[in-house]
């Protein structure tokens, strides 16, 4: 019994340092959480303003440009975004079932991340390149490297479209993989397009004009994407190390509850065998 006793209480022991190890990683990732928000929300006014200003070029322009031909017999070339740490619940078990399901074998990949590199080698998918350890510094500068690298080979004909697969943040619990076209890019009607209803005139000319635009925005949109997928990671960093935490006082309430009853079966099995002596004794 004594043994049963200091059993559950060196795992009630166990469990409480793990909780304070869980809750600590939770503070730590929703000030990562708010910080990578910050950003992506700086970050996407600009994009999101570039992208209205390329739909509304596009929509005056005739699809004769060479980045503005898809062709869907040839691969695609994808930036699959993951995380580089684990402790994120679902966040890149969800990005490899869309991998599975929404992109083509033959699709060339651009794994953004250990875990999606590891798991992409493991499972012997077309990788183009590597990128790890990327953050605010030089993220930027390598994925616009390899945007270059793909717009080549888009143009040569290489590849028929150029992807990205990102994890769309709608809030702090709400998150989802998402494939999004980067080339060719997809017109739509936009509060610029709506406002701006008169006859443009381009200078020099509308071909000169996407070739240099074209590649400028689809950077952006794929920097604006990792910013987006970042902030996913660590939101659903923080949900997972809440949980942790939450089921750790669980067990603990529960592990308390175990303890007090063999305690207390001991104490009353003490008090049996003494009434049991005193009585033997008369």
């Amino acid at each position: 019994m004594a043994g049963s006793q200091q059993a559950i209480k060196s795992r009630i022991a166990s469990v409480d340092s793990t909780k304070k190890i869980t809750n600590a990683m939770q503070m730590v990732a929703s000030a990562k959480l708010n910080k990578a928000r910050s950003h992506m929300d700086s970050n996407r006014e600009y994009s999101d303003s570039l992208q209205e200003l390329l739909s509304m070029v596009l929509s005056r322009t005739d699809a004769g440009h060479s980045l503005l031909k898809e062709d869907e017999t040839k691969p695609s070339f994808v930036f699959v975004i993951t995380s580089d740490m684990g402790l994120c619940g679902g966040y890149n078990a969800n990005v490899f079932k869309t991998i599975q399901h929404q992109l083509k074998d033959n699709d060339i990949l651009v794994m953004v991340g250990s875990r999606g590199a590891s798991w992409a080698k493991a499972r012997n998918k077309n990788i183009h390149e590597v990128l790890i350890d990327l953050n605010e510094d030089n993220a930027y500068e390598e994925l616009a490297r390899e945007m270059d690298k793909a717009i080549e080979m888009y143009k040569k004909g290489e590849i028929g479209s150029v992807k990205v697969l990102f994890t769309h943040y709608k809030n702090t619990l709400t998150f989802e993989p998402t494939v999004e076209n980067l080339l060719p890019p997809t017109p739509q009607e936009t509060t610029l397009e709506k406002r701006v209803r008169r006859e443009t005139i381009f200078e020099p000319n509308k071909q000169e004009m996407l070739e240099q635009l074209i590649p400028m925005i689809t950077k952006s949109v794929l920097y604006a994407k990792f910013m987006e997928s970042k902030t996913s990671e660590q939101a659903s960093r923080r949900m997972a190390m809440e949980s942790a935490t939450d089921n750790a006082e669980e067990l603990i309430e529960k592990l308390n509850l175990e303890y007090n009853r063999i305690r207390q079966g001991a104490i009353t099995q003490e008090i049996t065998e003494i009434v049991s002596g005193a009585n033997a004794l008369k």
